[in-house]
């Protein structure tokens, strides 16, 4: 099989499933290396194509009924509360971003979109000692959030307001 030929099936098994799959498990499949598959996916991407990295694997960007961009602040061990009321409210955490001295917007695809998607994003930073974009910027960060109804925004609102992650104008 060419490259080519590689990056349509990629592009074909991608389309067609209805949950992530990671490049690990896409390597065996094609019999390549991970990094062989990063690259195609990069090219893919390259392309048009709307593929995205989640903490489960990649997949083909969703749309939501609503996005909302909310800025955040809080320590970095308060990460897994503010994803947890988010998704506990209904929302998709589709990213995070975090405007940089240096290098201006710095954004990270998260696709966090219940539970299981916080604890294995908490787990992974904890297993590999990762830090926070935010930890870049004094905790301040914006979210992408991903909602289908007016009431779960305002849920997803009035709970980071109430834990003080809110960062809003006080004036």
């Amino acid at each position: 099989m060419t490259s080519t030929e590689r990056r349509s099936q990629i592009q074909s098994v991608l389309s067609t499933s209805q949950s992530p799959i990671s490049a690990s498990q896409l390597a065996r499949r094609f019999g390549v290396s991970r990094q062989t598959i990063v690259g195609d996916v990069s090219l893919l991407r390259a392309g048009g194509e709307a593929i995205v990295a989640t903490i489960r694997g990649y997949e083909y960007q969703h749309k939501a009924v609503h996005e909302v961009v909310l800025v955040c602040r809080h320590f970095p061990n308060d990460s897994a509360d503010e994803m947890r009321r988010i998704v506990e409210a209904g929302g998709v955490i589709e990213d995070v971003v975090v405007d940089h001295p240096l290098y201006g917007q710095l954004k990270a695809n998260l696709q966090v979109r219940d539970i299981g998607d916080v604890n294995l994003f908490i787990a992974k930073m904890k297993r590999q000692n990762a830090h926070l974009l935010s930890e870049l910027t004094d905790g301040v960060h914006m979210h992408t959030i991903a909602y289908d109804t007016p009431a779960q925004l305002r849920a997803i609102q009035a709970s980071l307001r109430e834990a003080g992650y809110l960062y809003e104008d006080h004036e």
